[in-house]
């Protein structure tokens, strides 16, 4: 009798194995794909009033692939974030993960999206640590159960007095923050991570790299049935192709590149001492005209540094630099006023959205407005025109970005109607623009909270649009 039970038994689990659905089959019958990551610049955080970061857009555009929902968790750190996707308590982790020894023991990955380099980070005006030796003599504190955690690890086998704390409630943004405040020596960190808080923390320095390009990549349970790392590995392929990923990278790391300590001081202390005074003229026009009135102040921050005197060598005045022919146009008669500079400056920016075609998106419309705004909306459009010709996309910022420059090449404008302009000019004004933008977005300064901690239990499901 107890024999037939666990054959009974046996049959069934047998049966129970062959019914079970692929992964990637459960997905799309749920329609949500469920994906752990972590807060941070270059993941998933809030900017604005919506959600964004590196791994959110292409978990949004993974999600869109698969037509399903996308359903992000954020876990309290990043210990139970590997853990969690060990257990297979969600589909996969897109929290800028490197891929190490350690980890492809635990977990599988997915195609590599990106590689970075791990760096050690003082503060200005501190003893600059030469190698990995001089760090006994300073207090360095890491994230937890992250990749850097193995890499001192490695060199504690040669140097045994090499010692570090291993925080587990902050995460790279956190410890960076207390390096700025001087509240440790010294952090570890990723170069992808270090690029995008250099705006936030412009006191931060880089010693030297503690490691070699590591690869990042999205990480599945090591059960994971191979149907959705196939469909992952089909997905990638897709966007190298179309160009798609080379987007995303410049939509988050393209205009913080470059990196100016003094001109980010400078406009941490305006923003204490200058826009306190214009800030309801720029949200009165930024409600009128359909604009975040950040994205507002950051344009005549870059314009004028704030000062409503301001006058160029070629005669473009105040807060917003308006030529006396737009100041015409938008029905002005004192640039040097702040309001009626304001108020024409988002309103001549609206005007040349309005002449975009309707088919451009969010946010690319926005940033070829703006190089319109500062260029002139007929060479712009000759760039829309090289771009096409080009065999790229003419609505697409990064696309038409790539291409302003050759309006200044003789091969390039006198194949255009409108002839020779420095298009280089307003690729490095948007990337100064965009970069004051993220300072004001970073400064939550209307009041904007960023989204608690969340858990297991307390996840954010998100629409998302059509298939890709």
């Amino acid at each position: 009798m107890k024999l037939t039970s666990l054959l009974l038994i046996l049959i069934s689990l047998l049966i129970a194995c062959d019914e079970a659905q692929p992964h990637l089959e459960q997905i799309r019958e749920r329609g949500e794909l469920r994906v752990l990551s972590r807060y941070g610049p270059t993941t998933y955080f809030v900017k604005g009033n919506e959600l964004a970061g590196f791994e959110y857009d292409l978990a949004q555009l993974f999600a869109q692939y698969l037509n399903v929902k996308l359903k992000i968790i954020v876990p309290d750190n990043l210990g139970d974030l590997l853990t969690l996707i060990e257990q297979g308590k969600a589909d996969m982790a897109a929290a800028g993960l490197a891929i190490t020894p350690a980890r492809q023991a635990k977990l599988e990955f997915g195609p590599v999206y990106q590689e970075v380099t791990q760096q050690l980070v003082y503060r200005n005006g501190n003893r600059i640590p030469q190698n990995i030796t001089d760090l006994a003599n300073g207090q360095l504190e890491v994230v937890a159960d992250s990749s850097h955690v193995e890499q001192l690890n490695i060199y504690k086998e040669d140097i045994p007095e090499l010692l570090w704390n291993e925080n587990k409630e902050l995460d790279s943004s956190g410890l960076l923050e207390l390096v700025e405040l001087e509240m440790i020596d010294y952090t570890i960190a990723d170069s992808n991570e270090i690029a995008a808080n250099l705006t936030l923390f412009p006191e931060l320095r880089v010693a030297f790299d503690l490691s070699e390009p590591q690869s990042l990549a999205w990480a599945m349970p090591l059960s994971e049935d191979g149907s959705l790392s196939a469909e992952m590995i089909t997905f990638f392929d897709q966007i190298v192709e179309s160009g798609a990923l080379d987007r995303l990278i410049e939509k988050y790391y393209g205009h913080i590149r470059r990196f100016d300590y003094i001109d980010t001081r400078t406009f941490y202390r305006r923003i204490q001492t200058r826009l306190p005074q214009y800030e309801q003229l720029f949200k009165g026009a930024a409600e009128q005209f359909g604009f975040d009135w950040r994205l507002l102040a950051a344009i005549s921050y870059q314009e004028s540094h704030w000062d409503p005197e301001a006058v160029s060598s070629t005669g473009v005045k105040g807060l917003m630099m308006l030529t006396l022919s737009t100041a015409e146009e938008m029905n002005i008669d004192n640039r040097e006023d702040p309001a009626q500079s304001i108020y024409a400056g988002a309103g001549y920016l609206a005007a040349m959205a309005a002449r975009l075609p309707e088919r451009i998106n969010e946010p690319d419309k926005t940033w070829i407005a703006l190089a319109a705004y500062t260029l002139g909306l007929g060479h712009v459009e000759d760039a829309r025109m090289l771009t096409e010709n080009n065999n790229k996309n003419p609505d697409l910022w990064p696309d038409v970005k790539e291409t302003l420059p050759l309006l200044a090449k003789k091969k390039w404008y006198s194949q255009v109607r409108y002839g020779y302009a420095r298009g280089s000019q307003p690729v490095r004004y948007i990337e100064n623009v965009r970069r004051y933008y993220d300072i004001l977005l970073q400064g939550n300064t209307d009041g904007v909270e960023t989204l608690p901690s969340q858990n297991i239990n307390n996840a954010i499901p998100q629409q998302t649009p059509a298939a890709l």
